[in-house]
């Protein structure tokens, strides 16, 4: 079962929410988070990242820089720019990108249920990472972003949000980058022990984006039961901030690979080492996107190649037989000796929705980069990854659109 609990959130004031509400930590670097800062003072990235507020030869992780992150967090609460509810509530959070919505249930769930296998996970965690986010929640006693978790949807509950969107919404406002945000509060009761039911029938909900932000979510409330040995489970730090979605209603997009540098053969024999695993066809017009699973779209020396995996490749492994596996194993680690792609200097990772007429652009600027266009992995491999207590290799999944940070607050 999935433990599923409301709480008494932090949240904007309901005139401040468009100006608060930001992009993941992890989507911007320094430079950028200081820039939408700089534009937007009231932008929770002064919180979320609060060497904002230093100079640049501030270390990013010095004990002031989350200090900083905790006063901000005070000072806003003080003066009214956010507000604390007085009770345990769920919130519904719809996203709507070009027409497309899909709609989430904000609420925390449980690190029991992480540690035990019920919240189960597609990708490791680098503890360098956990340890920044580690500090900031630990340091503000409180989640300030929110785990973006993922279940088989449920008819039941696709029909009661609906229902509850025909109420006038708490937040509805649209964001610089096009993406409607609307947020209604479920605070009745009743509502709120159907939903925790609804979702306590479930085996086991996914980590679809922010796995670094549960594991040091489950490691700060580990320490906090170590200095409270009396602990019965109801404590905040127990819990988590998600927000979970009908994994049908989910979209995922392309992680494109960009290589710098040459591969071991030259681009002939490339090509005939790569008809032993794939059709190869040229693309006549340029950039040709795949258009189903086992399709690679590949740049090389001005030329632009549809490659067309022969179902030898696949063996039924859940892991073995994703896109990013098959370019990797048959083509980038044999060809390009390419063994360690998260580390190798010579390889990029580009995700999300950019423009075809980008990338061409980009290609005609450095023709000597070899690209790779991939198929969008799918929900259904995500989940059966999962599943299977299995990883995904790095980089597969790019989920769109984002979730904003400074909406909900889970203090613990």
């Amino acid at each position: 079962m999935v433990n599923l609990r409301p709480f008494c959130a932090v949240r904007p004031a309901k005139e401040y929410a468009a100006s608060i509400a930001a992009l993941p930590y992890d989507v911007y670097d320094r430079t950028q988070a200081k820039a939408a800062v700089s534009r937007n003072p009231l932008s929770f990235l002064k919180i979320d990242r609060a060497e904002t507020q230093f100079s640049d030869e501030t270390d990013m992780y010095a004990d002031a820089v989350y200090e900083q992150a905790a006063r901000s967090l005070t000072e806003m609460l003080t003066d009214g720019y956010f507000i604390r509810e007085d009770k345990a509530c769920y919130y519904i959070y719809s996203l709507t990108m070009q027409g497309h919505v899909q709609n989430g249930l904000v609420g925390c769930t449980s690190i029991d249920d992480y540690l035990h296998g019920t919240i189960r996970r597609h990708e490791n965690t680098l503890p360098a990472k956990e340890l920044d986010r580690i500090r900031h929640i630990d340091t503000l006693n409180a989640q300030t972003g929110p785990i973006f978790l993922a279940y088989r949807a449920r008819a039941e509950l696709r029909s009661w949000i609906a229902a509850q969107k025909q109420r006038p919404a708490l937040y509805d406002f649209t964001s610089e980058d096009g993406i409607r945000h609307q947020v209604w509060k479920i605070s009745d009761d009743t509502e709120i022990a159907r939903i925790t039911q609804l979702f306590a029938e479930m085996e086991a909900v996914y980590i679809a984006d922010g796995h670094h932000r549960a594991a040091s979510a489950v490691k700060v409330g580990l320490k906090r039961r170590e200095t409270v040995p009396s602990y019965d489970g109801t404590e905040e730090f127990n819990h988590f901030l998600s927000v979970l979605f009908p994994a049908d209603e989910l979209q995922i997009f392309p992680y494109n690979r960009i290589v710098t540098g040459s591969p071991r053969y030259t681009p002939s024999v490339l090509l005939e080492k790569l008809k032993d695993s794939f059709e190869v066809t040229v693309c006549p017009h340029g950039l040709c996107p795949p258009q189903k699973k086992g399709e690679i779209t590949m740049y090389l020396k001005g030329t632009w190649y549809r490659l067309e995996a022969k179902t030898a490749l696949f063996c039924g492994d859940p892991v073995q037989d994703l896109d990013v596996s098959v370019l990797q194993d048959t083509i980038l680690e044999p060809l390009f000796d390419i063994h360690d792609a998260k580390n190798d200097p010579r390889i990029s990772f580009a995700g999300g929705v950019r423009a075809a007429e980008e990338w061409m652009e980009l290609a005609e600027k450095q023709p000597d980069k070899v690209m790779f266009f991939m198929y969008p992995t799918s929900m259904e491999e995500v989940l059966a990854v999962a599943d299977a207590k299995r990883l995904m290799p790095p980089k597969s999944t790019w989920f769109e659109p984002k979730l904003r940070s400074g909406l909900f607050i889970h203090e613990i």
